[in-house]
Protein backbone atom coordinates (compact mmCIF):
# COMPACT_ATOMS: atom_id res chain seq x y z
CA UNK A 1 0.00 0.00 0.00
CA UNK A 2 2.61 2.30 0.97
CA UNK A 3 4.45 2.19 -2.45
CA UNK A 4 1.37 2.10 -4.32
CA UNK A 5 0.64 5.87 -2.47
CA UNK A 6 3.93 6.56 -4.11
CA UNK A 7 3.54 6.05 -7.68
CA UNK A 8 3.19 9.38 -10.07
CA UNK A 9 -0.36 9.33 -11.06
CA UNK A 10 -1.28 9.17 -7.13
CA UNK A 11 0.89 11.12 -5.90
CA UNK A 12 -0.24 13.90 -8.41
CA UNK A 13 -4.18 13.57 -8.10
CA UNK A 14 -3.16 13.32 -3.84
CA UNK A 15 -1.73 17.20 -4.01
CA UNK A 16 -3.96 18.15 -6.96
CA UNK A 17 -7.06 17.90 -4.52
CA UNK A 18 -4.97 18.98 -1.33
CA UNK A 19 -4.14 22.16 -3.35
CA UNK A 20 -7.87 22.44 -4.71
CA UNK A 21 -9.00 22.33 -0.68
CA UNK A 22 -6.47 24.95 0.40
CA UNK A 23 -7.33 27.44 -2.35
CA UNK A 24 -11.08 26.87 -1.33
CA UNK A 25 -10.18 27.94 1.98
CA UNK A 26 -8.29 30.53 1.49
CA UNK A 27 -10.18 32.01 -0.63
CA UNK A 28 -12.52 32.82 1.98
CA UNK A 29 -10.23 35.13 3.39
CA UNK A 30 -9.27 36.45 0.02
CA UNK A 31 -10.52 40.47 -0.55
CA UNK A 32 -13.95 40.60 -1.91
CA UNK A 33 -15.77 44.28 -3.22
CA UNK A 34 -19.25 44.82 -1.16
CA UNK A 35 -22.38 45.34 -2.91
CA UNK A 36 -22.78 48.24 -3.85
CA UNK A 37 -19.80 49.08 -4.03
CA UNK A 38 -18.59 50.86 -7.83
CA UNK A 39 -15.23 48.21 -8.20
CA UNK A 40 -13.74 48.43 -10.73
CA UNK A 41 -12.89 45.21 -12.72
CA UNK A 42 -9.89 46.78 -14.86
CA UNK A 43 -6.73 45.21 -13.89
CA UNK A 44 -4.56 48.70 -12.26
CA UNK A 45 -1.59 49.09 -14.53
CA UNK A 46 0.59 51.36 -12.13
CA UNK A 47 -2.06 54.78 -12.12
CA UNK A 48 -2.17 54.66 -15.85
CA UNK A 49 -5.11 55.43 -17.41
CA UNK A 50 -5.98 54.12 -21.09
CA UNK A 51 -5.54 56.86 -23.17
CA UNK A 52 -1.96 56.90 -22.74
CA UNK A 53 0.31 54.37 -24.30
CA UNK A 54 1.93 52.19 -22.39
CA UNK A 55 5.97 51.98 -22.67
CA UNK A 56 7.52 49.62 -24.78
CA UNK A 57 10.97 48.53 -23.42
CA UNK A 58 13.57 47.65 -25.44
CA UNK A 59 15.22 44.54 -25.16
CA UNK A 60 17.95 44.66 -27.71
CA UNK A 61 20.87 45.14 -24.92
CA UNK A 62 18.95 42.13 -22.78
CA UNK A 63 19.57 39.16 -24.94
CA UNK A 64 22.85 39.27 -26.01
CA UNK A 65 23.91 39.39 -22.33
CA UNK A 66 21.44 36.74 -21.63
CA UNK A 67 22.74 34.51 -24.44
CA UNK A 68 26.08 35.23 -23.29
CA UNK A 69 24.81 34.35 -19.25
CA UNK A 70 23.55 31.04 -20.77
CA UNK A 71 26.32 29.96 -22.97
CA UNK A 72 28.73 30.48 -20.10
CA UNK A 73 27.14 28.62 -17.43
CA UNK A 74 25.91 25.58 -19.36
CA UNK A 75 29.30 25.58 -20.60
CA UNK A 76 30.85 25.63 -17.19
CA UNK A 77 28.00 22.95 -15.95
CA UNK A 78 29.34 20.88 -19.05
CA UNK A 79 33.25 20.94 -18.37
CA UNK A 80 32.96 20.53 -14.51
CA UNK A 81 31.02 17.38 -14.59
CA UNK A 82 33.29 15.90 -17.01
CA UNK A 83 35.43 12.97 -15.16
CA UNK A 84 38.82 13.21 -15.32
CA UNK A 85 39.87 9.56 -15.68
CA UNK A 86 38.80 9.11 -19.21
CA UNK A 87 40.50 10.61 -21.94
CA UNK A 88 37.50 10.27 -24.53
CA UNK A 89 35.02 12.54 -22.26
CA UNK A 90 37.84 14.98 -21.98
CA UNK A 91 37.98 15.35 -25.81
CA UNK A 92 34.18 16.20 -26.06
CA UNK A 93 34.77 18.00 -23.38
CA UNK A 94 37.26 20.56 -25.21
CA UNK A 95 34.72 20.15 -28.81
CA UNK A 96 31.75 21.37 -26.37
CA UNK A 97 34.06 24.51 -25.20
CA UNK A 98 35.35 24.66 -28.95
CA UNK A 99 31.84 25.29 -29.93
CA UNK A 100 30.64 27.21 -27.01
CA UNK A 101 34.17 29.64 -28.26
CA UNK A 102 32.70 29.86 -31.38
CA UNK A 103 29.10 30.97 -30.22
CA UNK A 104 30.26 33.75 -28.36
CA UNK A 105 32.48 35.11 -31.03
CA UNK A 106 29.23 35.06 -33.20
CA UNK A 107 27.01 36.61 -30.56
CA UNK A 108 29.50 39.64 -30.28
CA UNK A 109 30.42 40.06 -34.03
CA UNK A 110 29.71 43.50 -35.43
Amino acid sequence: MEKFILTPPVAFIIILVATMLLSGLLSKLSFKARRGENASTESYSCGEEGLTPFIQPDYAQFFPFAFFFTILHVTALIITTVPVETLGSLSIAVVYLAGAMTALFILFRK
